[in-house]
């Protein structure tokens, strides 16, 4: 009887020490996500826009090969960092109807393709605007509150890992393309603008109880094979001038995120730049295994994304693990994982 007692015993320390460690291991009971194509699982599947990839040959890498509406052959990089954490493998949209408020509680997307920090950018295809995804987010609160009940959901707000990646539209999509920007801002004013609403999107969430904020700075964007293919004078190399102005914004972006850690009590955000690991993979591709960076490998993969990345097309490549991009505009499932295992560290510094 002594020995079942003492066994008895053993087994609810054994369990009391491992629910300790789990909890030590893992202080993220979710991932939230905010942004544009580069995080967005599937919501501009449901919207009134143009800007969609629920269609092969997307996500023909992606469990099951069927496409998400991720504009990437497999996962993006915020499915990479759930998994990292343990949350869950990949980050549900809010939008899909395939998921309900249960599968929410670990983790949610409320990113949108086309969209940036001006609503003007968002306007441009018709996509969610950035202030429209905080309202969706209240939502989500009022539904997690009802479902799990307020303490644990309060929690789970607080506690959660919210990564923000947008910007990249403002300037491809908007300021370089329409006049009207242009016309009232030079490029270091846009800089200057659009880091003022992220900063007031910051303290939005925040007030919405949101803590942990990893926010996703930009890569060298006039990369892009978008970008490549129109740099006919720069015999369709990258366009520097596109970088300079993203390492710009990236500095500006920085020093915005150290104001707020000092300016709002508890909060933990935190810089998420990936410029040097994507200018590297840019400028040493066969460093990681690919054979293309200048073309993407849908279709010619010069300028085709969205509708024009088309299954249809001879031209798109068997292996796009030999491509660092998936479409014009977008990175290949093994770039985002090589990018998302350089972050993920950097995460785990911060929040475990």
């Amino acid at each position: 009887m002594r020995l079942i007692c003492i066994f008895i015993a053993l087994l609810i320390l054994i369990t009391q020490i491992s629910m300790v460690a789990c909890k030590t291991r893992n202080h993220v009971p979710a991932v939230i996500v905010f942004g544009d194509s580069t995080v967005d699982s599937g919501n501009n599947n449901k919207i009134a826009t143009l800007l969609k990839s629920n269609f092969k040959p997307y996500g023909r890498d992606f469990e099951g090969g069927r496409p998400t509406g991720r504009f990437c052959n497999g996962r993006v990089p915020t499915d990479f960092i759930a998994e990292a954490f343990g949350v869950k493998k990949n980050i549900p949209a809010y939008f899909d109807p395939a998921y309900t408020i249960d599968d929410f509680v670990t983790g949610v997307c409320f990113a949108s393709a086309g969209t940036g920090y001006d609503n003007a950018t968002s306007d441009v295809l018709n996509v969610i605007p950035l202030w429209k995804e905080v309202e969706y987010f209240k939502e989500y609160q009022e539904k997690l509150r009802i479902h799990v009940g307020k303490e644990k959901a309060n929690y789970i707000i607080s506690e959660a890992l919210y990564v923000i990646s947008l910007g990249t539209n403002d300037f491809l999509e908007n300021y370089y393309i329409f006049p009207t920007r242009r016309l009232h801002f030079t490029e270091s004013q846009y800089q200057d603008f659009l880091v003022d609403i992220a900063e007031n999107f910051v303290r939005k969430i925040y007030s919405l109880g949101a803590r942990k904020l990893s926010i996703a700075g930009l890569v060298p964007i006039g990369c892009v094979p978008l970008e490549r293919t129109i740099n006919i004078l720069g015999d369709h190399d990258c366009n520097e001038k596109y970088n300079n102005v993203a390492l710009g914004f990236n500095a500006k972006l920085e020093n915005m995120i150290s104001k707020v850690n000092k300016e709002l009590p508890q909060l933990k955000a935190l810089s998420l730049n990936a410029y040097d690991i994507a200018n590297d993979i840019f400028t040493r591709p066969s460093y990681y295994g690919f054979e293309v960076v200048e073309k993407a490998c849908c279709s010619t993969g010069t300028i085709e994304l969205s509708y024009l990345c088309s299954d249809k097309s001879p031209l798109t490549c068997k292996d796009a693990n030999k491509y660092v991009f998936w479409d014009a505009f977008h990175p290949t499932e093994k770039t985002n994982r090589i990018v998302s295992n350089y972050l993920i560290p950097k995460l785990f510094a911060a929040y475990r």
